[in-house]
């Protein structure tokens, strides 16, 4: 009786073994197979305020004129002639 015993234990504590390790080994896996952090956010555009008409626009569509930023060309022509 005693030996069955025995050898029910050693099967239990085989299997808990067995169990932990393939957990151990899924959360590996899982910590391998993430993504990538999302790349930050590109910063805000500083903006510039249209000469003619003041219309704020990002720096980056203004047009430049010889007395500053434009919305477009025809208030840069007609501000500076």
């Amino acid at each position: 009786m005693i030996k069955w015993l025995l050898v029910l234990a050693v099967v239990v504590l085989g299997y808990v073994w067995w169990r932990h390790q393939r957990q151990a080994e899924g959360a590996e896996r899982a910590a391998r197979q993430r993504p990538a952090a999302p790349p930050a956010p590109a910063p805000p555009a500083p903006m510039l305020r249209c000469r003619h008409c003041g219309v704020h626009l990002p720096a980056n569509e203004a047009v430049r004129g010889t007395l500053g930023p434009y919305c477009n060309d025809e208030h840069r022509r007609l501000a500076e002639g």
